[in-house]
This record gives structure tokens, sequence and C-alpha cells, in this order.
């Protein structure tokens, strides 16, 4: 019985084994020279084994191009002599490369010599395609910033599901965590705070401890080149009009008052928000075109979310910027100042991405949308004519409680646990087939205010990533899901990720000192209903 994951399209079991020695070689054309490189640097660690580069033949793990499969499909086939992997591009093959390292031992996950092992792939015949093509992870670094290391460690995380998007959420209210050269304050000031609350913020809790950190333009190259390596495309995101405190506090003229402004050591909306003066929008031009030259992807994010109006409604100077441009309200007033900065991304051949509030007071074309609030965002851009990616936060926050146990860290928001996120269904129901051709895809969320490390990081997200990943893969759910989940666990706890035990958490990986609030799934329904204007 197979124990992949995700789960392939077809799996045929065949007779015998293929055994990976001394003598085995991988061979590769030019065009797939990557995928080798990565091959042999995951495999050979563990196994001890060269793997040299030969030509196609017997013991060899052969990769190859082909014309008939799309670009991220593949086969794999593994014969008691040899191992060939085809694919429609390099990604395919990638792909492919993944699946036969799930075939061998868990113990290949390992980053040294593992003696006494032998390193036999059972022989199977794999065919194999994603059902979507935007299979994503949000990783908010703003709240607590996650070093270089271990984004590059995500990075490989994401790869071993078959997932391609890192979406990494970089500038908030409590922080700034990208150089810009043009404006260093952001980072000298606005990559610091001098506190951060313990649990929620309802609570009044602070720890009284600094923290910051920022990746330098160096740092964002790496992580670029990383992902590239492992077919996964970073989409940065620069947080507009909303959520911008950090940036206020280290460039106070962006701000709507004269009072001053530090990084935010509070969770929650602030209610600082950007000012709509022309100043404002060059100083983010200027930041952008430095984002633009670190990250060469299509999608540049840009935001949009849960953006108060209080500061605009008191401000002379958005009321005259109101009337200048014969605005009915403040809602127009966002939609005009995120249309300074889709028609510039479009401009210069990138794609805005922003959260479903920039559907309110209407949307250029030409963004995408990625609709966290419930799936009405994305069947109303869908049907505008947008692109949408599905990220619902009832079943792809992965920050949210994995139980109603008394134990779980910082429960927030509503049960979401292994199983509700694989009942999550990524195509909104009731779109023609034009409209679902705009779905590009999905993609789980973790937000980390209550996630201050890694370890953090990794319970609230593994083993749900694990099930996000298959749902966004492949097509049906299958009922054997629990069973290669259980096979899977093992191969984590190879990689070293310190996931949530079915039966609930680790006494380490308990947090009494920082109390949460959880919500019914009925009360959360209704925030949401309330906080959506838009039909």
């Amino acid at each position: 019985m197979s124990t992949l994951l995700p789960r392939p399209a077809t799996f045929v079991a065949g007779a015998g084994t293929f055994r990976f020695g001394d003598a085995t070689a991988v061979a590769a054309p030019p065009a797939l020279g990557g995928v080798a490189r990565w091959l042999r640097g995951a495999l050979s660690p563990p196994t001890g084994l060269p793997l040299a580069a030969g030509p196609p033949g017997p013991d060899t793990v052969a990769l190859e191009l082909a014309d008939d499969l799309p670009t991220e499909g593949y086969r794999l086939l593994v014969r008691p002599d040899r191992v060939r992997i085809t694919g429609g591009g390099p990604a395919g093959v990638f792909h492919g490369a993944q699946t036969l390292r799930q075939l061998l031992p868990p113990q290949v996950y390992r980053r040294a010599f593992v003696a006494g092992t032998a390193w036999l792939a059972p022989c199977v015949e794999v065919s194999d395609a994603p059902r979507f093509g935007w299979r994503g992870a949000m990783l908010d670094v703003a709240r607590h910033f996650m070093p270089k290391a271990d984004v590059l460690r995500l990075v490989d995380l994401l790869a071993v599901h078959k997932l391609n998007v890192l979406h990494l959420h970089l500038t908030d209210d409590q922080g700034w965590r990208l150089e810009v050269r043009r404006r260093p304050e952001l980072t000298r000031v606005g990559a610091w705070r001098r506190e951060s609350m313990l649990g929620t913020a309802r609570h009044e809790r602070f720890d009284g401890r600094p923290h910051g950190g920022y990746y330098t333009r160096d740092d964002i190259r790496e992580i670029v080149a990383y992902a590239a390596e492992r077919f996964v495309t970073v989409v940065p995101e620069i947080d507009i009009p909303g959520h911008s405190q950090a940036a206020i506090a280290a460039y106070p003229e962006l701000g709507n008052t004269t009072e001053p402004v530090e990084v935010s050591t509070r969770w929650g909306i602030s209610r600082r928000v950007l000012n709509v003066a022309d100043a404002t929008i060059a100083f983010y031009r200027d930041v952008f075109d430095e984002v633009l030259d670190l990250f060469p992807g299509e999608y540049i994010g840009i935001g949009g979310d849960e953006c108060p109006k209080d500061e605009w409604r008191a401000s002379p100077a958005a009321q005259e910027r109101m009337r200048a441009l014969g605005l009915r309200d403040e809602d127009e007033l966002q939609s005009w100042f995120v249309r300074q900065f889709t028609e510039y991304l479009i401009a210069r051949g990138r794609r805005p991405y922003g959260w479903d509030d920039i559907l309110e007071g209407g949307l250029a074309a030409g963004a995408t949308v990625a609709s966290w609030r419930g799936t009405t965002g994305a069947v109303t851009a869908a049907r505008a004519g947008h692109d949408v990616v599905l990220c619902p936060d009832m079943w792809t926050y992965l920050d949210y409680r994995q139980s109603d146990r008394p134990d779980e860290p910082v429960p927030v928001g509503t049960v979401l646990g292994v199983d509700d996120v694989y009942a999550f269904e990524p195509m909104p129901a009731g779109l023609t087939a034009q409209e679902r051709a705009r779905v590009l895809g999905a993609q789980c969320n973790i937000w980390t205010e209550h996630l201050p490390s890694t370890r953090a990081v990794d319970y609230a997200a593994f083993p749900r990533l694990c099930a996000f990943a298959e749902r966004v893969w492949a097509t049906d759910r299958d009922p054997d899901f629990r069973h290669r989940l259980a096979a899977h666990l093992t191969r984590l706890d190879a990689l070293g990720v310190e996931y949530r035990p079915d039966g609930g958490p680790l006494p380490w990986q308990t947090r009494p000192d920082a109390p949460g609030f959880p919500k019914s799934r009925a009360t959360r329904e209704a925030e949401i209903a309330a906080m959506t204007r838009y039909t």
C-alpha cells in the first residue's frame, strides 16, 4: 500500500525493489542539471553514496523531459535495474524526485550518514500532476521574526509536500522586516519593538522583552534563489494602507496625525494607517522599486486588508483628497489608494496580489485576490474577472487552535484539526467553467502573533500542512489519508519537525503563560459576515 503524501493520481505497485549502491548514477540532460544536483544533495548525505553523473542505463536514476506532460506533471518508473523520472518540465521532474525520496526508508530525510540501512525503493509506476497551480503557504514574519536559516528550512518542508508558493508577510504594525536602501529608518526603527503581548490582546499581558530582526537584501536574494532551486516562488507582501504602524513609527510623515507613534507592541488591528498624500505614494513606490528588484516572481503582495477609516474621516487632508477626486466615501478612497499600486505593478509587468478587502470600493483589472473571509471574496472576484487564491480562515489558518483541550497553546480562533483541514474544498461551489478557471489554487496561512519560535511554528503547521498539501494537489479525498499520514510522520521525525502529536501537545509545547481566546465556528462566521462589505 502506498504511503505517499500527497497522494499521486495513479500508483501501481510492481514486483521487486531497486537498490541504491555505490555504482548507482544519476543521468540528466543539461536542462535538468539543477534537479540532479538537488537529488544528489538530498540523497548522498544519509546514504553515503556518491550518486555520480553518468549516462542512462542499468543502475541509474535517469531524469528526462517529455512534451506529453504538464509542466508540473511527472511519471516515475522504478524497476529492479533502474529508475526513470520523466517530467513535463524541470518542476515536474523535481516533484517526481520528491516522490522517489518518499519511497526510500524515512532515514533518508536525515542530514548525515545512516549506517546499517538498505536503501531500497519498491518497484512502482506513478503518474501524477497537481490539481492547482498555486499551492502555497503564507508565513507571517512581521509579528515574530523568523531568521533566514529557519525560512530556508521551511522552504525545504514546503518542497517535500509539493507546495510551490511561499508568501512572506514582511510588514505590519508590529514590525518591518525588509531592508530598503532608500528608506533606512524602516529597519533601523521599524524592525524593532520594545515588547510583545503574551497571549491575546484582551488579557493585557506583556513580556517586557524587545523583539526584532530583518532580512538584508542579500538575505532575500539567497532565500529567493534557494526557493527557486526547489521550484518554490517567493511572493513578498508589503501591506498598505493599513497594518502600517511600524512604517509610520519610522517615518512619521506617512501618518495622519502629529502624535508620536511607536512600533506596535499590541496584537490586533491598529487604527494608524497611511495618509493619502502624493508624498506617501511616492515613498511606497520607492519601496516597491526595491521589492521588484529583489523578488523576480510574477506576483507582488500589497496587503490591503483591515484598514480602519477613522483617521481618514478625521483628517482634513484625506477629506479634501476625496472631494478633489469625486469619491463618495472612505472605501472608495482606499480603492483609489490601492489602485495607485495595482497600476504601478501592472505597468512593470507584475501582478498585484491582495487580501479580499481590496474588493471594497472597486478593484482595478489585473489584481489577484486572496479570499480569506470565507469564499465570498473568491466568488465575487472570479465573477468580476479577477484571479483568486482561496485561504478561508476557518479552513486554512494554521494558527487557529487544533482542539478544545485546555492545554492547547494560546488557543485562538475556531477548532481546526487535521481532519478539518483535510475536509477543505479549494474550489468554491456555484462557479461557471469560465469562473472556475480564475481559481489559481489555495494557500494556508501561518500567522505568528502567538508563534514566537520555529518550534511553535512547527507545532501549529504540522501535520495540518500535510493535509492541506494533499487537498491542493490531489483531486479527491482519500479515506486512507490518516494511514498515510501516520507513515509520513516518521519522515517529519527524521526532518526534525516538532509537529503536534495526535494525542495533544507535549509538556514543552504548552503555553500556560500566554492565555488565548477561543471562538466557536458560529461566532467566527458571524464576525466574517459583519466585516465583509461587498457582495
